[in-house]
């Protein structure tokens, strides 16, 4: 089979490794680098990703489209996609819940074939290794398979399902993410009443807990601008299946005392945490 063209949409920390990934066996990868910001465009240079002006020329040009775009974008930017009757293989890898992974395949059914995706770990940059979790068309998940092998993205296919892998995804950062704030909201008490350091120090006894690790709590801080939104698609999904999201819910307001730190790598853990005191 010859080696498909391949569009991102968009190249943020996540899409952008992925895309260049996903370089090794195919064609060419795509982006479309009208209305982004300058730092997309040295990410997509960065990583070698080839840019085209529209959004039309990127879908006319790709056989494989890969969403990897904050949630809340990601039925709009599925709906520009439909308006152009795109129809190769589009692969749905945001962190949304089922439902609207759901919709947003019967939005560009039957012009494209539609893949569930959800990828769980890290940007595959610096030895890491994530999983891209597929549901959907038997035909289509094997090109994406293809796609990825011999790559450090790795592919597990979940069966034939649309929202599955979706699923995956939101129950496993529904309990990684809820975590990390937990870690947060710990330190930051600890820290009120001045036993910080000895909280840090019951809970290194115990390597298999977040609790162990505070200085991600400046991680978390910078990456709250996702995090939040993610975690309300988990507990939109946790409410669908009539089981509480008030849990998840919280988290996300948590995370959005953050906001502001957006990508921030320069904070520590006390400027997180005086953030976090700060409503």
């Amino acid at each position: 089979m010859d080696q498909p063209t391949v569009g991102i949409l968009h190249p943020g920390s996540m899409g952008a490794a992925v895309a260049a990934c996903a370089a090794t066996n195919a064609a060419a990868v795509l982006w479309c680098e009208n209305e982004r910001s300058t730092a997309s465009v040295e990410r997509a240079d960065r990583f070698g990703l080839t840019a085209v002006a529209t959004l039309a020329e990127l879908l006319d040009r790709s056989d494989i489209v890969i969403s990897l775009c904050p949630p809340a974008a990601a039925e709009d930017l599925a709906c520009d996609v439909a308006g152009h009757r795109f129809a190769g293989v589009y692969v749905e890898a945001n962190a949304i819940n089922p439902e609207r992974a759901q919709r947003i395949a019967a939005l560009l059914e039957p012009d494209a074939t539609v893949v569930d995706g959800g990828v769980v770990g890290s940007p595959p940059v610096r030895g890491k290794s994530p999983t891209l979790y597929l549901s959907g068309p038997a035909v289509a998940i094997e090109r994406i398979e293809a796609l990825f092998a011999g790559t450090v993205v790795q592919t597990a296919v979940l069966g034939t399902e649309i929202g599955k892998a979706s699923a995956l995804k939101l129950a496993y950062a529904s309990f990684q993410k809820t975590s990390r704030v937990l870690v947060a909201l710990a330190m930051g008490m600890a820290r009120e009443y001045g036993v910080d350091q000895e909280l840090i120090e019951v809970a290194s006894r115990r390597t298999d807990s977040y609790l162990s690790e505070p200085q991600y709590v400046a991680k978390t801080a910078a990456r709250a601008w996702r995090w939040g939104p993610e975690l309300e698609e988990a507990a939109d999904t946790l409410a669908a299946a009539g089981l509480p999201p008030e849990m998840l819910r919280a988290a996300a307001s948590t995370l959005a005392r953050w906001n502001d730190a957006k990508d921030d790598g320069s904070l520590t853990l006390t400027d997180a945490l005086d953030r976090l005191a700060q409503p």
